[in-house]
Protein backbone atom coordinates (compact mmCIF):
# COMPACT_ATOMS: atom_id res chain seq x y z
CA UNK A 1 0.00 0.00 0.00
CA UNK A 2 1.67 3.67 -0.79
CA UNK A 3 2.30 5.60 1.43
CA UNK A 4 2.41 8.59 -0.50
CA UNK A 5 0.18 11.89 0.55
CA UNK A 6 -3.20 11.72 -1.59
CA UNK A 7 -3.82 14.86 -4.37
CA UNK A 8 -6.28 17.12 -3.09
CA UNK A 9 -8.51 17.82 -5.36
CA UNK A 10 -11.28 20.46 -4.29
CA UNK A 11 -14.74 20.60 -6.28
CA UNK A 12 -16.56 23.66 -5.88
CA UNK A 13 -20.32 23.65 -6.02
CA UNK A 14 -22.97 26.44 -6.04
CA UNK A 15 -27.00 26.40 -5.84
CA UNK A 16 -27.95 25.19 -9.39
CA UNK A 17 -24.93 24.04 -9.94
CA UNK A 18 -25.50 20.12 -12.21
CA UNK A 19 -25.12 17.00 -10.47
CA UNK A 20 -23.42 15.05 -13.42
CA UNK A 21 -20.92 17.99 -13.42
CA UNK A 22 -19.99 16.94 -10.11
CA UNK A 23 -20.44 13.27 -10.09
CA UNK A 24 -18.69 12.28 -12.89
CA UNK A 25 -15.24 14.08 -11.73
CA UNK A 26 -15.64 12.81 -8.33
CA UNK A 27 -16.61 8.67 -9.36
CA UNK A 28 -14.08 9.22 -11.87
CA UNK A 29 -11.30 10.19 -9.28
CA UNK A 30 -12.66 7.67 -6.56
CA UNK A 31 -12.80 4.73 -9.33
CA UNK A 32 -8.76 5.92 -10.21
CA UNK A 33 -7.34 5.69 -6.22
CA UNK A 34 -9.76 2.53 -5.79
CA UNK A 35 -7.55 0.71 -8.63
CA UNK A 36 -4.31 1.72 -7.14
CA UNK A 37 -3.50 5.35 -8.55
CA UNK A 38 -0.07 6.33 -6.20
CA UNK A 39 -0.65 8.63 -5.13
CA UNK A 40 -4.50 8.36 -4.91
CA UNK A 41 -7.09 11.72 -4.59
CA UNK A 42 -8.74 13.01 -1.89
CA UNK A 43 -11.68 14.77 -3.64
CA UNK A 44 -13.41 17.70 -1.16
CA UNK A 45 -16.57 18.92 -2.10
CA UNK A 46 -17.11 22.71 -1.04
CA UNK A 47 -19.39 25.65 -0.89
CA UNK A 48 -19.19 29.29 0.37
CA UNK A 49 -20.68 28.60 3.35
CA UNK A 50 -20.51 25.09 3.84
CA UNK A 51 -24.32 24.44 3.46
CA UNK A 52 -25.42 21.36 1.43
CA UNK A 53 -25.71 22.74 -2.23
CA UNK A 54 -28.89 22.41 -3.93
CA UNK A 55 -28.48 21.16 -7.40
CA UNK A 56 -30.22 21.86 -10.62
CA UNK A 57 -31.70 18.71 -10.33
CA UNK A 58 -33.47 19.44 -7.49
CA UNK A 59 -32.03 16.87 -5.30
CA UNK A 60 -29.46 18.27 -2.33
CA UNK A 61 -25.43 17.43 -1.94
CA UNK A 62 -23.82 17.75 1.13
CA UNK A 63 -20.48 19.17 1.23
CA UNK A 64 -16.88 18.50 3.05
CA UNK A 65 -15.88 21.88 3.54
CA UNK A 66 -16.35 25.58 3.32
CA UNK A 67 -13.92 27.06 0.97
CA UNK A 68 -12.68 29.86 3.81
CA UNK A 69 -11.59 27.02 5.98
CA UNK A 70 -9.43 25.51 2.58
CA UNK A 71 -5.75 26.84 4.08
CA UNK A 72 -3.42 24.69 1.98
CA UNK A 73 -3.99 24.99 -1.83
CA UNK A 74 -5.21 21.88 -3.21
CA UNK A 75 -3.05 19.79 -5.87
CA UNK A 76 -6.37 20.65 -8.05
CA UNK A 77 -9.37 23.04 -7.73
CA UNK A 78 -12.33 22.13 -9.86
CA UNK A 79 -15.25 24.55 -10.72
CA UNK A 80 -18.69 23.03 -11.38
CA UNK A 81 -21.65 24.14 -13.76
CA UNK A 82 -24.79 24.84 -13.56
CA UNK A 83 -28.05 26.46 -14.01
CA UNK A 84 -26.78 28.51 -11.33
CA UNK A 85 -23.94 29.85 -13.06
CA UNK A 86 -24.86 33.26 -13.04
CA UNK A 87 -25.69 33.76 -9.41
CA UNK A 88 -22.70 32.06 -8.73
CA UNK A 89 -20.58 34.65 -10.61
CA UNK A 90 -22.58 37.39 -8.70
CA UNK A 91 -21.31 36.06 -5.67
CA UNK A 92 -18.30 37.95 -4.63
CA UNK A 93 -17.32 35.69 -1.49
CA UNK A 94 -17.48 33.20 -4.32
CA UNK A 95 -15.24 34.63 -6.46
CA UNK A 96 -12.79 35.74 -3.92
CA UNK A 97 -12.06 32.17 -2.79
CA UNK A 98 -11.86 30.85 -5.88
CA UNK A 99 -8.90 33.49 -6.58
CA UNK A 100 -7.02 32.70 -3.61
CA UNK A 101 -7.13 29.25 -3.68
CA UNK A 102 -6.40 29.30 -7.61
CA UNK A 103 -2.97 30.70 -6.74
CA UNK A 104 -1.04 27.45 -5.32
CA UNK A 105 -3.37 25.21 -6.97
CA UNK A 106 -1.23 22.99 -9.35
CA UNK A 107 -4.31 22.83 -11.80
CA UNK A 108 -7.39 24.60 -12.51
CA UNK A 109 -10.27 23.28 -14.28
CA UNK A 110 -14.17 24.36 -15.02
CA UNK A 111 -16.79 21.77 -15.80
CA UNK A 112 -19.28 23.42 -18.49
CA UNK A 113 -20.64 27.14 -17.26
CA UNK A 114 -18.10 26.56 -14.44
CA UNK A 115 -16.02 28.97 -16.94
CA UNK A 116 -17.79 31.76 -15.98
CA UNK A 117 -16.77 31.49 -12.43
CA UNK A 118 -12.66 31.62 -13.70
CA UNK A 119 -13.31 34.16 -15.97
CA UNK A 120 -14.81 35.84 -13.40
CA UNK A 121 -12.17 35.73 -11.20
CA UNK A 122 -9.55 36.93 -14.03
CA UNK A 123 -7.95 33.86 -14.72
CA UNK A 124 -9.02 33.25 -18.08
CA UNK A 125 -8.17 36.18 -19.84
CA UNK A 126 -6.19 35.53 -23.01
CA UNK A 127 -6.69 31.87 -23.11
CA UNK A 128 -8.57 29.29 -25.14
CA UNK A 129 -11.06 28.07 -23.32
CA UNK A 130 -14.77 26.33 -23.51
CA UNK A 131 -17.61 25.91 -22.35
CA UNK A 132 -21.46 24.34 -23.00
CA UNK A 133 -21.83 24.98 -26.53
CA UNK A 134 -25.25 26.65 -25.37
CA UNK A 135 -23.74 29.23 -23.25
CA UNK A 136 -20.71 30.31 -25.42
CA UNK A 137 -21.89 33.62 -27.01
CA UNK A 138 -22.82 34.72 -23.76
CA UNK A 139 -19.42 33.67 -22.09
CA UNK A 140 -17.87 35.64 -24.92
CA UNK A 141 -20.15 38.43 -24.64
CA UNK A 142 -19.24 38.68 -21.39
CA UNK A 143 -16.06 38.34 -20.86
CA UNK A 144 -14.12 39.80 -24.55
CA UNK A 145 -10.55 38.97 -22.84
CA UNK A 146 -11.08 35.41 -23.00
CA UNK A 147 -10.43 33.54 -26.27
CA UNK A 148 -13.90 30.92 -26.64
CA UNK A 149 -13.76 28.02 -28.41
CA UNK A 150 -17.86 25.92 -29.32
CA UNK A 151 -16.22 22.83 -30.69
CA UNK A 152 -13.92 21.30 -28.44
CA UNK A 153 -14.83 18.58 -26.03
CA UNK A 154 -12.44 20.41 -23.98
CA UNK A 155 -9.17 22.43 -24.04
CA UNK A 156 -6.26 22.99 -21.18
CA UNK A 157 -3.64 25.76 -21.53
CA UNK A 158 -0.85 24.81 -19.11
CA UNK A 159 -2.45 24.67 -15.66
CA UNK A 160 -5.97 25.90 -16.77
CA UNK A 161 -8.57 23.10 -18.53
CA UNK A 162 -11.95 24.24 -19.29
CA UNK A 163 -14.49 21.25 -20.49
CA UNK A 164 -18.19 21.29 -22.26
CA UNK A 165 -20.94 20.74 -21.16
CA UNK A 166 -22.24 17.96 -18.38
CA UNK A 167 -20.70 14.44 -19.68
CA UNK A 168 -17.38 16.41 -21.08
CA UNK A 169 -16.39 16.72 -17.37
CA UNK A 170 -15.44 12.89 -17.52
CA UNK A 171 -13.66 13.07 -20.45
CA UNK A 172 -11.55 15.65 -19.13
CA UNK A 173 -10.90 13.81 -16.00
CA UNK A 174 -9.95 10.87 -17.51
CA UNK A 175 -7.52 13.00 -19.30
CA UNK A 176 -6.13 14.10 -16.25
CA UNK A 177 -5.92 10.94 -14.14
CA UNK A 178 -4.11 9.96 -17.28
CA UNK A 179 -1.86 12.56 -17.36
CA UNK A 180 -1.04 11.62 -13.67
CA UNK A 181 -0.84 7.89 -13.90
CA UNK A 182 -0.75 7.02 -17.56
CA UNK A 183 -2.95 5.67 -20.13
CA UNK A 184 -3.44 1.74 -18.43
CA UNK A 185 -5.28 3.28 -15.69
CA UNK A 186 -7.04 5.51 -17.19
CA UNK A 187 -8.74 2.58 -19.59
CA UNK A 188 -9.31 0.84 -16.25
CA UNK A 189 -11.23 3.40 -14.30
CA UNK A 190 -13.27 4.41 -17.95
CA UNK A 191 -14.04 0.40 -17.79
CA UNK A 192 -15.12 0.17 -14.21
CA UNK A 193 -17.39 3.30 -15.51
CA UNK A 194 -18.51 1.51 -18.27
CA UNK A 195 -17.25 4.14 -20.49
CA UNK A 196 -15.76 4.83 -24.00
CA UNK A 197 -12.06 5.14 -22.96
CA UNK A 198 -12.30 9.08 -23.54
CA UNK A 199 -13.39 11.55 -25.81
CA UNK A 200 -9.96 13.66 -27.11
CA UNK A 201 -10.18 17.38 -26.42
CA UNK A 202 -10.68 18.05 -30.05
CA UNK A 203 -13.65 16.11 -31.05
CA UNK A 204 -16.85 18.55 -31.14
CA UNK A 205 -19.18 19.04 -28.41
CA UNK A 206 -21.95 18.23 -31.22
CA UNK A 207 -21.29 15.42 -32.39
CA UNK A 208 -19.51 14.35 -35.76
CA UNK A 209 -22.71 11.98 -36.13
CA UNK A 210 -25.21 14.64 -36.02
CA UNK A 211 -27.01 15.54 -39.49
CA UNK A 212 -27.03 18.85 -40.26
CA UNK A 213 -30.39 20.55 -39.00
CA UNK A 214 -32.59 21.67 -41.75
CA UNK A 215 -33.11 25.30 -41.58
CA UNK A 216 -36.40 27.03 -41.16
CA UNK A 217 -35.48 28.64 -44.54
CA UNK A 218 -37.80 27.34 -47.48
CA UNK A 219 -35.11 27.98 -49.96
CA UNK A 220 -32.38 26.41 -47.85
CA UNK A 221 -34.03 24.01 -46.60
CA UNK A 222 -34.67 22.55 -50.47
CA UNK A 223 -30.72 23.59 -51.08
CA UNK A 224 -29.15 21.66 -48.05
CA UNK A 225 -31.52 18.64 -48.74
CA UNK A 226 -29.27 18.77 -52.25
CA UNK A 227 -26.47 18.72 -50.37
CA UNK A 228 -26.98 15.59 -48.02
CA UNK A 229 -28.83 13.34 -51.08
CA UNK A 230 -26.06 13.72 -53.75
CA UNK A 231 -22.78 14.81 -51.86
CA UNK A 232 -20.66 14.02 -54.56
CA UNK A 233 -22.52 15.49 -56.83
CA UNK A 234 -21.97 19.57 -59.02
CA UNK A 235 -22.68 21.32 -55.71
CA UNK A 236 -21.31 24.70 -57.02
CA UNK A 237 -23.46 27.82 -55.88
CA UNK A 238 -24.74 28.18 -59.80
CA UNK A 239 -25.70 24.23 -59.53
CA UNK A 240 -27.41 24.97 -55.80
CA UNK A 241 -29.35 28.36 -57.07
CA UNK A 242 -30.56 26.53 -60.03
CA UNK A 243 -32.22 23.80 -57.67
CA UNK A 244 -33.78 26.94 -55.51
CA UNK A 245 -34.47 29.15 -58.33
CA UNK A 246 -32.48 32.05 -57.38
CA UNK A 247 -29.41 33.58 -58.45
CA UNK A 248 -26.07 32.72 -57.17
CA UNK A 249 -26.04 35.96 -55.85
CA UNK A 250 -29.09 35.46 -53.47
CA UNK A 251 -28.14 31.99 -52.86
CA UNK A 252 -24.80 33.30 -51.21
CA UNK A 253 -26.30 36.08 -49.50
CA UNK A 254 -29.17 33.65 -47.90
CA UNK A 255 -26.57 31.62 -46.60
CA UNK A 256 -24.64 34.61 -45.10
CA UNK A 257 -27.97 35.68 -43.09
CA UNK A 258 -29.29 32.37 -42.02
CA UNK A 259 -26.21 29.92 -41.53
CA UNK A 260 -23.21 32.57 -41.31
CA UNK A 261 -21.78 30.76 -43.76
CA UNK A 262 -20.80 30.96 -47.85
CA UNK A 263 -22.91 27.66 -49.48
CA UNK A 264 -19.56 26.15 -50.19
CA UNK A 265 -18.68 26.22 -46.36
CA UNK A 266 -21.79 24.65 -45.66
CA UNK A 267 -21.08 21.90 -48.71
CA UNK A 268 -17.47 21.14 -47.30
CA UNK A 269 -18.98 20.80 -43.38
CA UNK A 270 -21.65 18.66 -44.59
CA UNK A 271 -19.58 16.81 -46.92
CA UNK A 272 -17.13 16.17 -43.46
CA UNK A 273 -20.19 15.06 -42.02
CA UNK A 274 -21.08 12.25 -44.30
CA UNK A 275 -17.62 11.31 -44.34
CA UNK A 276 -17.28 11.00 -40.44
CA UNK A 277 -20.35 8.25 -40.44
CA UNK A 278 -19.07 6.34 -43.51
CA UNK A 279 -15.87 6.25 -41.63
CA UNK A 280 -17.34 5.00 -38.38
CA UNK A 281 -19.84 2.81 -39.51
CA UNK A 282 -18.79 1.38 -43.14
CA UNK A 283 -15.55 -1.01 -43.99
CA UNK A 284 -15.49 0.95 -47.37
CA UNK A 285 -11.74 2.00 -48.24
CA UNK A 286 -11.06 5.90 -48.09
CA UNK A 287 -11.03 6.10 -51.56
CA UNK A 288 -14.43 5.23 -51.90
CA UNK A 289 -15.34 7.46 -49.19
CA UNK A 290 -13.70 10.37 -50.75
CA UNK A 291 -15.32 9.85 -54.11
CA UNK A 292 -18.85 9.03 -52.39
CA UNK A 293 -18.54 12.09 -50.54
CA UNK A 294 -17.76 14.79 -53.44
CA UNK A 295 -13.79 14.98 -52.67
CA UNK A 296 -11.54 14.58 -55.43
CA UNK A 297 -9.05 12.13 -53.74
CA UNK A 298 -8.25 10.78 -50.33
CA UNK A 299 -5.79 13.53 -49.73
CA UNK A 300 -8.52 15.90 -50.61
CA UNK A 301 -10.39 14.52 -48.05
CA UNK A 302 -7.60 14.12 -45.32
CA UNK A 303 -6.93 17.96 -45.34
CA UNK A 304 -10.19 18.69 -45.31
CA UNK A 305 -11.09 16.06 -42.83
CA UNK A 306 -7.44 17.38 -40.60
CA UNK A 307 -8.68 21.57 -40.83
CA UNK A 308 -12.29 20.64 -39.13
CA UNK A 309 -11.30 17.41 -36.48
CA UNK A 310 -7.54 18.10 -36.03
CA UNK A 311 -7.05 14.12 -37.06
CA UNK A 312 -7.03 12.32 -39.49
CA UNK A 313 -9.86 10.02 -41.24
CA UNK A 314 -7.67 6.90 -40.50
CA UNK A 315 -7.01 7.90 -37.00
CA UNK A 316 -10.80 9.09 -36.57
CA UNK A 317 -11.91 5.62 -37.77
CA UNK A 318 -9.53 3.52 -35.54
CA UNK A 319 -10.90 5.38 -32.72
CA UNK A 320 -14.66 5.27 -33.55
CA UNK A 321 -14.95 2.67 -36.60
CA UNK A 322 -16.72 -0.45 -35.92
CA UNK A 323 -17.01 -2.19 -39.08
CA UNK A 324 -13.82 -2.72 -39.53
CA UNK A 325 -10.50 -0.83 -41.68
CA UNK A 326 -10.01 0.32 -44.94
CA UNK A 327 -8.56 -1.94 -47.22
CA UNK A 328 -4.25 -2.01 -47.18
CA UNK A 329 -4.17 0.15 -50.86
CA UNK A 330 -6.55 2.81 -49.82
CA UNK A 331 -4.67 4.01 -46.91
CA UNK A 332 -4.46 7.78 -46.98
CA UNK A 333 -1.06 9.76 -47.79
CA UNK A 334 0.87 9.81 -44.09
CA UNK A 335 1.57 13.31 -42.87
Amino acid sequence: MSTAKPRTVLMIGYDGAELVDIACVTSALQWATRLGADPGYRVLVGSVDGTAIATAGGLALSVDTRLEEVVEPPDTMIISGGWGHLDALRDRRLIMEVRRLAVGARRVVSVCTGAFVLAEAGLLDGLRVTTHWYYADDLTRRYPAVRVDTEPVYVRQGRIATSGGVTASLDLTLALIEDDHGAELARWVAGGMVTYLHRPGHQAQLSVFTATPRPDHAVLRTVIDRIVADPSGDLSVAALAAVANVSPRQLTRLFREHQNESPAAVVRRIRLEIATRLLATTDLPLGGIARRCGFSSIETLRQAFVARYEVSPSAFRAMFGSAGTAAPEQHEPAG
